[in-house]
């Protein structure tokens, strides 16, 4: 096949442009040069969509591009750093798929659990609706809300009888030396790691395996369409997921932070380690896909051992 990849130089492209040896992949990137570094001479690299006049020899699109929402605070700048980095890129595939006479069979788009909102403890799959911004009648969506809400909504223009959509509502992907549990590790390492606020809210996490396994069965599967949850079946507390790292780790587990203190450090990105989402992934289950690590302490052994 041929298949065009944004983000392919993330972690989660990286994990998974391996899986694709006897395809012809094309890897949308701003920096051609540290792309081929990264990834390989094999893979062609185009650092502009208007690089391809059109979509017609394209069988597949995986659409992983965005800056990463936890790396800094929100200011005005950075949250529109954010949106436009996701919005920008789907909003110009989907334009080009729309015009090509024989588009690709399968659109593969970000998205992130951060659509559903804080569901405090509340147990939900893809079936629970989501908050629509122009309803006068709801509260006003918040930030992660508003980034894949619209996300999502750019990359459904695409869906036609000759084009399905697939969208990946990502909770915590779990790597060693990317995304956030990279991020928590010194801290845990030296002792000092421990839940967030009062730790009760959920934590909706995946292991990198079966992230990059569950894009290629959406990929293989030519039923599968609409919004997936890419979070393992077993969510687990903040506190929990703490606890757990720490025992892996074998240190102590005796600290927390405060949410006041992250509101302070962090504003309103805060939000992002003191909501929760309980989310299971009903339509991957459903649809016949197996977790290679459905429980946390496996799954983190796996990952830093």
């Amino acid at each position: 096949m041929n298949i065009l990849v944004t983000g392919g130089t993330g972690f989660i492209g990286k994990a998974l442009l391996p899986h694709f040896n006897h395809d012809h992949i094309i890897v949308l990137s701003r920096n051609p040069a540290m792309a081929y570094q990264r990834l390989g001479h094999h893979i062609k690299v185009i650092s502009s969509i208007e690089e391809l006049s059109d979509f017609n020899d394209i069988d597949v699109i995986i659409n992983l591009a965005g800056e990463p929402i936890v790396n800094k605070r929100w200011s005005n700048k950075q949250k529109q750093i954010i949106c436009e980095s996701r919005w920008a890129i789907t909003d110009a595939i989907v334009d080009k798929i729309n015009v090509s006479s024989n588009p690709p069979h399968t659109f593969i788009s970000g998205s992130a659990v951060g659509i559903y909102g804080d569901q405090k403890s509340n147990q939900f799959d893809e079936s629970l609706q989501i908050k629509n911004e122009d309803d006068a009648n709801s509260s006003p969506l918040d930030f992660a809300q508003t980034v894949c809400t619209k996300w999502e909504n750019t990359a459904l223009l695409a869906q036609s009888d000759k084009t399905r959509v697939c969208l990946l509502r990502t909770g915590i992907v779990l790597a060693k030396h990317g995304g956030a549990l990279a991020k928590m590790l010194p801290a845990y390492q030296l002792g000092l790691g421990g839940p967030l606020g009062d730790g009760k809210q959920y934590f909706p996490w995946i292991h990198l395996q079966d992230m990059v396994k569950g894009i290629l069965f959406l990929l293989k599967n030519p039923e599968a369409q609409g919004a997936f949850n890419f979070t393992a079946p077993t969510p687990v507390t903040n506190k929990e997921f703490s606890q757990t790292l720490a025992r892996v780790l074998h240190r102590p587990h005796i600290l927390s932070t405060p949410a006041w203190l992250l509101k302070i450090g962090l504003g309103e990105s805060a939000s992002l380690l003191l909501d929760g989402q309980r989310a299971l992934p009903a339509k991957l289950e459903s649809q016949g896909f197996h977790f290679c690590y459905p429980e946390l302490e496996h799954a983190l052994k796996n990952t830093l051992n």
